[in-house]
């Protein structure tokens, strides 16, 4: 899915980080969500090299990065370590600073990383997220049942494991494939590679991970930036699908200006997953945003 990318695994942070390198220019990193991998890049990789040295990588936990057993309190997965493992990968292959693109969960990472690491972070694009703590502070019935993983993934091992590890593929299917456009965005080679990964129990285990310092530590990183004023100083563009659950039950622009300093963005016609669904009109907005 991405000819002419060379291939790495680096030891960063205390585990393995898997990626992909290809193209030439400024540094851009490019993270995923979930359940998926780097390979939801794919669309957009080769475009984007034309005009940048594109790194994709696998958070850990997930795809063929590392997967460490979860600490008690999870700060092993808080978006804090999480961020520090990509902060690590791109240094150890020479970038001090870097533009940083990243959905869902990957965006959950790069914020964290933006805020932590601003020194390392030239411009950031965050795709179909509002922040974490205005997401759970202000769940309603319909966030809820439209995003019920948020809240089963969180309970405490080994319960959502065992459930998902009954049947990744059902599970993988119904995620994916339960937004407003189907599995129809997803190539039979990505859904394959998302089925493969799902497949094992680690990735599962990681993914509950995730989700659970989501609930938990990763909320009182948050709290405190807000009570300290800590914001994302580089500028920041949030773009999100107008057929979405973020469009529909949050106020997206208005979140973020609460936690960055110099953001804009807007709706695009499609739903979740905006790497998949809408590859060239993510191409208008970022190759601009980049460039300027």
């Amino acid at each position: 899915m991405f000819p002419g990318f060379e291939r790495g695994i680096a030891e960063v942070n205390g585990t393995q980080i898997n990626y992909i390198r290809g193209g030439s220019g400024p540094a851009l990193l490019l993270l995923h969500g979930h359940p998926q991998t780097h390979a939801i890049w794919h669309k957009v990789a080769a475009r984007l090299a034309e005009q940048f040295t594109v790194i994709a990588a696998d958070l850990r936990g997930y795809g063929d990065s590392g997967k460490p057993v979860g600490l008690p309190d999870h700060s092993n997965y808080s978006k804090r370590t999480m961020g520090q493992d990509q902060i690590d990968l791109m240094a150890q292959l020479g970038y001090a600073q870097f533009l940083l693109l990243a959905h869902d969960r990957g965006a959950r990472v790069a914020y964290r990383m933006a805020l932590d690491h601003p020194q390392a972070i030239s411009k950031l694009v965050l795709l179909d997220i509002a922040p974490t703590l205005a997401m759970y502070e202000q769940t309603s019935m319909a966030f809820a049942t439209a995003y019920y993983h948020w809240f089963f993934l969180i309970r405490p091992a080994p319960m959502p494991e065992l459930l998902v590890g009954g049947n990744p593929e059902a599970y993988l299917k119904y995620t994916i494939g339960g937004r407003s456009a189907g599995l129809a965005p997803f190539t039979p080679e990505a859904y394959a590679e998302y089925l493969r990964c799902l497949s094992d129990p680690a990735t599962i285990h990681g993914i509950c991970e995730d989700y659970r310092a989501s609930a938990g530590i990763d909320l009182e990183h948050e709290r405190l930036d807000l009570a300290q004023g800590n914001k994302i100083q580089c500028e920041t563009l949030v773009l999100w699908g107008a057929h979405g659950v973020i469009e529909q039950c949050f106020q997206p622009l208005h979140e973020w200006q609460r936690l960055a300093a110099k953001v804009s963005g807007k709706a695009l016609d499609c739903g979740h997953y905006i790497p998949e669904e809408a590859p060239d009109a993510l191409l208008a907005e970022v190759l601009p945003f980049f460039a300027a």
